[in-house]
């Protein structure tokens, strides 16, 4: 699994490729974290176009991520979800703490305020 990360207006949009699961739920970690802890109030738009298979160690990392940029009064929010991995989020009452968004130009827009 790679992780591509950009930034557009302050907000950092991290594209993973490949499965969020196991070890590379770990990886994912590692790409994600320092971003968090980099930034006083962290602005976070996950592009799961890529991402064809997420499991709970992957939704764990998400929930990780949430609770960290919570913290510093951050928001995370995700684009481009498919069914599968939407499902698990809805499944798993996950859905209310993320920011979802139908385009990654109205999360950009949404996230800039």
């Amino acid at each position: 699994m790679k992780t591509q990360v950009r930034e557009e207006n302050g907000i950092t949009i991290l594209e993973p490729v490949g499965k969020i699961i196991g070890t590379s739920a770990a990886k994912f970690k590692q790409t994600i974290s320092p971003l968090i802890d980099a930034s006083n109030k962290p602005r976070i738009l996950i592009n799961f176009e890529g991402v064809d298979k997420m499991d709970s160690t992957g939704l764990g990392i998400l929930i990780g991520a949430y609770v960290e940029a919570t913290q510093k009064q951050g928001r995370i929010g995700i684009v481009n979800v498919d069914k599968n991995i939407k499902n698990l989020i809805v499944i798993s009452k996950l859905v209310r703490h993320f920011e979802y968004f139908n385009t990654e130009e109205d999360a950009l827009s949404a996230l800039a305020d």
